[in-house]
């Protein structure tokens, strides 16, 4: 148990060590044990092949030779045979011809005298007796045996493949292979090593490129090689990245320095009335209070509240509920709302619409939507519900200036005003649309703004409708 608990931390060291290493050596080391491996394999396959190849020629050659025999001894006795047939060469090691009695009768030069094996075989049968391997290094062969008859009566020819040049030159190859492989398996690392720190090269100089690239070069842009390969496409990658960090770091400058702008005059307001009635007490009365502390403070709160949400939806921990929200109710409490301003004249076209959602949220972004519409609005106010292809769709309109149709996407973002004089009065804080556009995508909805029929602006939101519950109030029309 000490030495397997012992030996883990050794493995996770050496593990933690190979991967700290860099690109380079890690690809050359595998390049070097995945080609070591493949020259292992490859060799040992070729000097398998090779063996059982040659010793397949052997046995085909001393088969061969002993039927030439055999054909001879069908008319010739074993002392008129050819000399030529009993020599030996390369391949064929020993002959012997044995009578029937299993002497000796003739064999080939250097031959032994005792039999390569004792057996007897029939005239017209071939047996392949195999591998026999002499005593005392006086050989080795592949034997193969064939009977035949003969005017002098019946033998055994014995023609044994000689087994050890076969040896000899697989031994070489091996031999040959196991120099040569390390060379190749250098080789293979050193150009491995090569090429690619060549391709890295590239890597190295975008990273310290980008590497020197602070908060206040963000406008800096790194070189797109024109090769067209991964590098570039690297560099095009990295280039996109940097320009969304530039954006990024831009609305970030932009945001504080709204929310700065934003929280200034209350600030000031609130620090005014403050130094005012602690250098005169007798002024701190309620005019004072209901005319400027109470209006910046609700103005900070609001401000802040807004800042919050809009910091839940940035971290996506702006859900949508499972209520069942009804708009018309909302719509209609809107429009009670909006009586009361008498320079407003309200048109409603209101119709039962229900969905699934937070009461909270849906009822903060209608709001929104009218008090933007009343802020904008000469003298009319529209405030519409409706059920289209099981969807609920909300309308807010008003007679105002209406929103050019390039700036429509940009009214979503925040802080943004279209009035050149950031009027708070007329213009708000510049987060009201901003936060609709969160609530919506929050209730997987979409928003859009037109023209309203007549001039000024219609902005439509549209969230899916909770069909289920008017089928199963009966309210399906």
């Amino acid at each position: 148990m000490h030495s397997t608990a012992t030996a883990r931390p050794h493995q996770t060291r050496a593990m933690s060590r190979l991967s700290r290493r860099s690109v380079r050596t890690r690809s050359t080391a595998a390049a070097a044990v995945v080609v070591t491996i493949g020259i292992v394999v490859a060799s040992a396959v070729m000097l398998t092949v090779l063996y059982y190849t040659l010793q397949g020629s052997a046995q085909t050659a001393a088969q061969a030779r002993a039927a030439e025999l055999v054909e001879q001894l069908r008319t010739d006795r074993a002392t008129e045979l050819d000399p030529g047939v009993l020599s030996t060469d390369g391949q064929i090691g020993v002959i012997q011809i044995l009578d029937e009695r299993g002497t000796v009768r003739l064999a080939s030069a250097g031959a032994p005298k005792a039999p390569l094996v004792e057996m007897m075989v029939p005239a017209g049968q071939t047996v392949n007796v195999g591998r026999v391997q002499l005593p005392v290094e006086r050989g080795d062969y592949w034997v193969t045996a064939r009977g035949a008859v003969t005017p002098a009566g019946p033998v055994t020819v014995l023609v044994g493949g000689n087994r050890e040049p076969v040896e000899s030159i697989v031994a070489t190859v091996a031999l040959l292979l196991a120099v040569s492989g390390p060379l190749v398996v250098a080789l293979v690392a050193w150009a491995t090593y090569l090429l690619v720190g060549r391709a890295l090269d590239p890597v190295e100089r975008i990273r310290a490129r980008v590497d020197a690239i602070s908060t206040a070069q963000l406008d800096d842009r790194i070189p797109v090689p024109p090769t067209g390969d991964e590098i570039a496409h690297l560099a095009q990658t990295m280039n996109r990245m940097l320009g969304r960090l530039q954006a990024g770091h831009a609305a970030q400058r932009q945001f504080i320095s709204d929310v700065s702008h934003e929280l200034r005059s209350p600030l000031a307001a609130i620090s005014t009335a403050l130094e005012l009635a602690h250098n005169r007490p007798d002024m701190l009365d309620t005019e004072l209070l209901e005319e400027s502390l109470i209006p910046e403070a609700a103005r900070m709160r609001v401000l802040v509240d807004d800042l919050l949400l809009l910091a839940r939806a940035d971290e996506h921990q702006l859900q949508a509920g499972t209520e069942n929200v009804d708009l018309d109710d909302i719509l209609a409490a809107e429009t009670a709302r909006l009586h009361g301003n008498p320079r407003l004249s309200v048109i409603t076209r209101i119709t039962a619409a229900r969905v699934t959602g937070d009461r909270g949220q849906i009822a903060r972004m209608v709001r929104n939507l009218v008090d933007n519409a009343a802020r904008h609005a000469h003298n009319i106010v529209e405030l519409a519900c409706e059920r289209v292809d099981g969807n609920a769709v909300i309308h807010i309109g008003d007679d105002g200036p209406g929103i050019p149709a390039n700036q429509r996407e940009r009214v979503f973002e925040r802080f943004v005003r279209l009035d050149a004089a950031r009027t708070r009065d007329a213009g708000g804080s510049g987060l009201g649309l901003a936060i609709v556009a969160e609530i919506v995508a929050a209730h997987h909805g979409a928003i859009s703004i037109g023209e309203r029929v007549g001039g000024g602006a219609c902005i439509t939101v549209t969230l899916a409708a909770d069909t289920d519950s008017y089928v199963a109030a009966g309210d399906i029309r």
